[in-house]
């Protein structure tokens, strides 16, 4: 795909500056996915660019983003404050940016379970829906589901895309997760682990075929 993100900067707070976006907004969007980076890379690692690009081209618009120690290249996650201060933010600047757009908001990973959190705590009342690429429910060898806790708190629907091998989310503690939210699905992705490889298969176009899917119908309601 020819098109190219356009680049921005948003101004979180006085104290923790400005992070960057990029906005890829195909022709005729139907809706607009603020997505947020995992823990370990930023909003131009190539899981970020492909999915943005793989959404383009089924109609979804993106806004990615760094959080605030991405931006400053530090490799230590933000306190969940600042983190969460960052989305409620950068979502404000996507309504107000892109006002005629449907707007759903979700992450890779640490990106999904913060906008998660934030949401959790004040919603806003133009968000559509949340989108998860991989929730982490747990570490790594420790199954558990404390993560979860703040997801009943959530009032817009929410859409998990989930591997079947993904050591950060025992699928089976997902299912019994999600079937109690209102308003949620879970699509397994067999095979799959946190950074959705499976083989040499290609799965992010299905991936961001589901994601569209849901949020096409979420925006037409």
């Amino acid at each position: 795909m020819s098109q190219q993100a356009k680049s921005s900067t948003i101004t979180i707070s006085e104290r923790t500056g400005s992070v960057s976006a990029l906005a890829l907004v195909p022709k005729n969007a139907a809706a607009l996915l603020v997505l947020a980076h995992g823990a370990g890379a930023g909003m131009a690692h190539i899981f970020m660019e492909t999915m943005a690009m793989e959404l383009a081209s089924v109609g979804i618009a993106t806004l990615r983003y760094n959080f605030p120690y991405m931006e400053k290249g530090s490799k230590r996650p933000d306190p969940p404050a600042v983190a969460e201060k960052t989305v409620a933010m950068v979502l404000e600047y996507a309504h107000q940016t892109y006002p005629k757009l449907p707007l759903f908001a979700g992450g890779k990973s640490f990106g999904g379970r913060m906008t998660s959190q934030r949401v959790a705590k004040e919603c806003p009342a133009f968000l559509n829906g949340i989108v998860f690429f991989g929730f982490p429910l747990h570490a790594i060898g420790n199954p558990g589901i404390e993560r979860a806790g703040h997801l009943k708190d959530v009032k817009v629907p929410m859409l998990f895309l989930q591997g079947s091998k993904d050591k950060l989310a025992d699928i089976e503690l997902m299912k019994n997760v999600v079937k109690k939210l209102k308003h949620s699905q879970l699509v397994q992705f067999d095979g799959a682990d946190h950074s959705f490889k499976v083989s040499k298969q290609d799965i992010l176009p299905d991936l961001a075929a589901s994601a569209a899917a849901w949020m096409k119908k979420g925006a037409s309601l």
